[in-house]
C-alpha cells in the first residue's frame, strides 16, 4: 500500500507541476521545456506508462479547465501522442542510452506535431509555426532540464540509484 500510495502522490505533483505552468500562461519557451521536464522525470519515478499518462492528461485537462487556446484543439490528438511518446521513448530509451533517448524522443514529438500541422488538421499560421521546430527545441531543453533534476533528485535521494543511475554514458555496475 504505501509504494501506491507514493506513486499516486508523485503523479499528483507532477500532474499539478504541468497544469499550474500551463495556467500561468508563461511563454511557450518556458512552459514547454516544463512540461517536457516534468514528462521526463515521471518516467523515472513513476515508469514510463504512468508519465505518458500524464503526458495523455495536461493538453486535454488544460482545454477543459480552459487554460489552453481553443484554436489549438484540433491539434490535442497530436498533442497528446506527442507527449505520450516523449515519455514512452525516453522512458525505456535511457536504459541504452540517456542522451539518444531524449534527442530520439525529442525528435518524434516535433515529428509527429509538425505533421499533424503541415498533412492533417488546419490551424492559424503562427500555430502551425508554434507546433512545428519550437517543440524540437522545447523537448531538447526539457530533456536537459530533467536530466538535471534526475541527478538532483538521486542526490538527495528522492529517486534511487537503481532507477536513476546517473548521467554516465555507461551503466554502472
Amino acid at each position: 500500500m504505501k509504494g501506491n500510495v507514493k506513486w499516486l502522490t508523485r503523479a499528483a505533483i507532477l500532474l499539478a507541476v504541468a497544469l499550474s505552468v500551463q495556467s500561468l500562461r508563461l511563454p511557450q519557451g518556458i512552459t514547454g521545456p516544463t512540461i517536457n521536464a516534468a514528462l521526463l522525470v515521471g518516467t523515472v519515478l513513476l515508469g514510463p506508462w504512468g508519465a505518458a499518462t500524464i503526458g495523455f492528461l495536461t493538453p486535454l485537462t488544460a482545454f477543459l479547465l480552459g487554460q489552453l487556446n481553443p484554436v489549438l484543439a484540433p491539434a490535442i490528438p497530436f498533442i497528446m501522442a506527442g507527449n505520450g511518446l516523449l515519455a514512452l521513448l525516453f522512458g525505456y530509451g535511457r536504459r541504452v542510452n540517456v542522451y539518444l533517448a531524449v534527442v530520439v524522443a525529442a525528435g518524434v514529438k516535433y515529428l509527429i506535431l509538425a505533421a499533424a500541422v503541415r498533412y492533417i488538421i488546419s490551424v492559424p499560421p503562427q500555430v502551425s509555426v508554434a507546433l512545428q521546430l519550437p517543440q524540437l527545441v522545447t523537448a531538447l531543453i526539457g530533456g536537459l532540464v530533467a536530466l538535471l533534476a534526475l541527478e538532483a533528485l538521486a542526490a538527495a535521494r528522492v529517486v534511487e540509484r537503481s532507477q536513476w543511475p546517473g548521467l554516465a554514458l555507461r551503466r554502472r555496475r
